[in-house]
């Protein structure tokens, strides 16, 4: 992803900011709370000069104290204003943030299988809420400091040009030149940021591998790698940070060095101004809080210049991640709304993204609505690729998959996904109630249905031994009773293809005949692919294929292949011991 640089936006990097844009509804309030936070502060040196010369013109205590209370209500005032801009800000900046997220999450969740490969879940979980964290706090930032900075600045000039042209312009000039050096300075250390944020990526991704793999790791005595790697990534992101953290120090040295030197020739030229008559005390104390206020929007922008790279980097990563585009183009044919899908593969090749190896080469296979197939062969021969065909989370790189009569790639994606179920071995169980984890936080049918579905699959009892019923937070499953879940997540949705995908290899046989009691209702009035190592779940499919080295080596009834004394077939059902 090629991030893109602040002054020469993107159309992604556009839209990024364009969501995190305030409502037409909530903009006079934020306008007005930034306009009262900028103009009085620069009312407040008005009333001190006032005070001064009064003072020194021998003014009551009366007349005194009635305008230092005047200096103290604008004061509050001003820091109240500059709490009711926080506010506003925090407030729609998060409001924009959470939009950013919901766009992100979408859009990554629609990008398909080979980018999901390139991409760790714990660095994609950096993109979407760490760069979104920093692009937020931008935000609230910009508009306190930057927005509302630029415009007391603005608003401290002109009023030093009233007072006096020439210690006005000198004040305009050095104005100008602090803020060149600090555009100069923030291009300087934008890509530093950028580092370390894709640095701090990494190290996310790799948390995130190896916590998933804690239990293999740690059986296989992979300690010692583990914690080698951590201190590799770690070593990478210290190195990335300390240099941001480096140039973030001299930048603010250098600045500090800056802003005393201003102060010093501004007074100077304040009291050679009043030594030569043309100004009161009262002025030159005007002048000389005008000149602290010019210091202070600048420091707060320096303060902030870190989180201000964090923001750019993030906006940058964000657009690149934006910019992906999906492999599989989206089509417009529905499936036909009922009843069990055909299924055609004619003459399908696939070879996958940056590897020469063609993994299956043509296939060719015929299944009638309604017919079940079940595919055996060798781990690698090219099973779940085809599986992955037919539910296109990969499109052949030749030939075509039919389902219903329809090309995949013509498909439209929402009726493939509500005509299409799958079940592997593999089941992703959320940390939500049973009902949501049935549904998969779809609508539901109604409870009556729900527990319908779980006693089809067996687990009827189970569920009603729930104290919380199917609002109960799902509790710790056995590998079975998941896997039985799964089936009953695609008895619900009611599919006219199913396909299994080793989706009884993990399980104990008393279980084993629970989930086959479940297949056999599920594949009911269905079309059904059956991948399988455990040769006797295939006991009730209609048809065998039989795949080697990514090519359909044998293919028929399997009732014909199973009673062939020379087929491939049966040699397997003889090694695996099950009956012919």
């Amino acid at each position: 992803m090629t991030p893109s640089t602040p002054g020469n936006l993107s159309p992604d990097t556009s839209s990024v900011l364009r969501l995190l844009l305030p409502s037409w509804r909530a903009a006079p309030a934020l306008i007005g709370a930034v306009s009262a936070a900028t103009a009085l502060p620069l009312a407040a040196p008005q009333v001190t000069r006032w005070f001064v010369d009064d003072a020194m013109g021998g003014a009551s205590i009366r007349h005194l104290t009635l305008i230092a209370a005047g200096y103290l209500v604008l004061a509050v005032a001003g820091q109240a204003a500059r709490t009711v801009t926080a506010w506003l800000a925090g407030r729609l900046a998060w409001d924009g943030s959470n939009r950013l997220r919901e766009r992100l999450t979408g859009h990554a969740l629609h990008l398909d299988l080979a980018f999901h490969g390139r991409h760790t879940p714990g660095e994609l979980i950096e993109r979407v809420d760490g760069d979104v964290v920093a692009v937020a706090d931008f935000v609230v930032a910009f508009l306190l400091d930057v927005v509302a900075g630029v415009l007391l600045l603005a608003g401290v000039v002109v009023a030093v040009l009233l007072v006096d042209w020439r210690i006005g312009l000198a004040l305009l000039a050095y104005c100008l030149v602090i803020g060149y050096g600090m555009a100069r300075a923030q291009r300087l250390a934008v890509p530093s940021a950028a580092r370390s944020r894709a640095a701090s990526a990494a190290l996310f991704g790799a948390l995130e591998e190896r916590l998933a793999g804690a239990e293999d790791l740690r059986a296989n005595g992979a300690g010692a790698h583990t914690v080698r790697r951590f201190h590799q990534v770690s070593a990478a992101l210290f190195r990335a940070e300390h240099r941001d953290a480096r140039i973030g120090t001299v930048l603010l040295a250098g600045t500090s060095v800056a802003f005393a030197a201003g102060t010093a020739i501004m007074l100077g030229l304040a009291a050679w101004t009043m030594r030569s008559g043309a100004l009161t005390v009262g002025t030159a104390v005007l002048l000389l809080q005008y000149t602290m206020m010019v210091r202070a929007p600048f420091e707060r922008l320096i303060d902030q210049i870190r989180q201000y790279q964090a923001a750019l980097a993030g906006v940058a990563r964000i657009a690149g991640l934006l910019a992906e585009r999906p492999a599989l183009t989206p089509g417009t044919r529905p499936l036909p709304p009922t009843g069990p899908l055909g299924l055609d593969l004619d003459g399908v090749g696939f070879t996958y993204p940056g590897d020469d190896e063609q993994v299956l080469s043509g296939v060719r296979l015929r299944l009638a609505p309604g017919e079940t197939l079940g595919l055996v062969g060798r781990t690698g021969s090219g099973k779940t690729t085809l599986a992955r065909l037919v539910l296109r989370l990969h499109d052949p790189v030749q030939g075509a998959v039919l389902v219903g009569g329809v090309d995949l790639r013509e498909a439209e994606p929402h009726s493939l996904r509500r005509r299409a179920g799958v079940v592997t071995q593999d089941v992703q169980l959320f940390r939500a109630s049973v009902r949501d984890n049935l549904t998969l936080f779809r609508p539901s049918p109604g409870d009556e249905r729900l527990m319908g579905v779980l006693g089809e699959v067996g687990l009827g009892a189970w569920a009603a031994s729930l104290p919380g019923g199917l609002d109960a937070e799902l509790p710790e499953l056995s590998a079975g009773e998941a896997q039985l879940l799964a089936f009953a997540r695609v008895f619900l949705a009611d599919p006219g293809l199913v396909v299994l995908d080793e989706a009884s290899s993990r399980l104990d046989p008393a279980t084993e005949r629970r989930a086959e009691a479940a297949v056999a209702r599920l594949l009911e009035g269905r079309t059904g692919v059956i991948i399988a190592h455990r040769l006797s779940s295939l006991a009730r499919v209609d048809t065998i294929a039989v795949l080697d080295r990514g090519k359909i080596v044998e293919y028929g009834p399997r009732a014909h292949l199973a009673a062939d004394p020379h087929s491939r077939f049966g040699h397997l059902l003889d090694l695996a011991g099950v009956s012919r």
